[in-house]
């Protein structure tokens, strides 16, 4: 069958073959090395994809022995520990789960993770509604985000922090890029591995190709940036931005992004940007951009209006950019890259 392919059930609606585990699921991992990368990486993208199936299991009354979403988390010997529920229309936007089998220390003991947008059913209005909230940094207001901090916490103080795991897909890696930041302030860091995390930004590095160019753009926004932040310093002192974002820095999560996808392909360019100020000498410049957005400090400067950081913006993490070449965005931006064995990928780690 050809990804992606509907399977017919005359006896209910058709079903898409990637929700299937036994046809799209990474069978290749009958054994889960924990010190694997790779691995690591297929099981957390796996249980994003079951939270996904959940919902889609919800909206179809799939139950008992025709829901989908089970052998998802089973091959891996984690159970269901808690669904997560969005208060305003009843969806399943994330899920706890819990690893049955002896634990090692790089083996997760609980796994909080977060799906996308989904197009199909009720739930996307909502989704919708959130993916705005994105925009307007304002994610954390919401009470879908409420819902996900108090599920994390939860673990936190129930269980203990360590080998914990955050992850999310699109909308739901800045729902867990979001719960990481805000644990990570407070001193805890949670282990995370965000697929395809949106990038609020020009789309420079998918539009622009000639690297003189993108990195001419790139040091004007840097310096235009820095200069604004400097001006606003007065003003903002005391806010504790800055305090906040260097905590930050010492939290490394694991971000996934493929340079053919728009919505997370700037995050290639905002850290090579960084590395390529160091080399030049100008670092100290990109260190107080990298802090800020000129939309966030203008809003501040013209209507004293005090903002958290972007949340797209982090301080480090570990990059890692699929250079497989991508058939469609659809393709760029699904979460099944994430598990095919045969990728060609990149990796680097960046701290502020």
């Amino acid at each position: 069958m050809s990804p992606g392919k509907e399977i017919v059930d005359l006896s209910g609606p058709a079903v898409s073959e990637r929700e299937h585990f036994d046809l799209s699921g990474p069978l290749h991992l009958t054994t889960v090395d924990w010190t694997n990368p790779s691995h690591r990486r297929s099981v957390a993208a796996s249980l994003v994809q079951s939270v996904y199936i959940l919902e889609r299991d919800r909206q179809e009354k799939r139950n008992g022995p025709h829901a989908l979403a089970p052998p998802w988390w089973e091959f891996f010997h984690f159970k269901l520990y808690k669904h997560l529920i969005d208060e305003a229309d009843s969806c399943i936007f994330g899920a706890i789960f819990q690893l049955t089998t002896p634990t090692t220390h790089n083996s997760p003991r609980f796994v909080i993770a977060f799906r996308g947008t989904i197009t199909k059913g009720d739930a996307f209005t909502r989704d919708l509604e959130l993916d705005v909230h994105i925009i307007r940094n304002g994610l954390h207001q919401t009470s879908r985000f409420e819902t996900a901090i108090q599920a994390v916490r939860y673990v936190i103080a129930t269980f203990g922090s360590s080998n914990v795991w955050l992850t999310g897909h699109s909308l739901g890696a800045s729902m867990a890029l979001q719960a990481g930041k805000s644990t990570a302030k407070t001193g805890i860091f949670l282990e995370a591995f965000l697929f395809n995390p949106p990038f609020l930004s020009a789309p420079i590095e998918r539009i622009i190709k000639d690297t003189k160019v993108k990195h001419g753009l790139r040091f004007a926004g840097s310096v235009i940036t820095a200069g604004l932040a400097l001006a606003m310093k007065n003003k903002n002192r005391g806010s504790g931005v800055n305090t906040t974002f260097d905590v930050l820095s010492e939290w490394l999560p694991c971000l996934f992004v493929n340079p053919s996808d728009h919505i997370c392909s700037e995050y290639v360019g905002y850290f090579e940007h960084r590395k390529r100020m160091e080399e030049i000498g100008a670092g100290q410049i990109e260190r107080l951009a990298t802090r800020h957005s000129i939309g966030g400090l203008l809003l501040n400067a013209v209507g004293g209006v005090e903002l958290e950081e972007p949340l797209h913006l982090i301080p480090s993490a570990n990059l890692t950019v699929n250079l497989t070449p991508a058939t469609d965005f659809k393709d760029a931006h699904g979460i099944h890259q994430w598990w095919r064995p045969d990728l060609h990928l990149q990796s680097n780690s960046y701290k502020l």
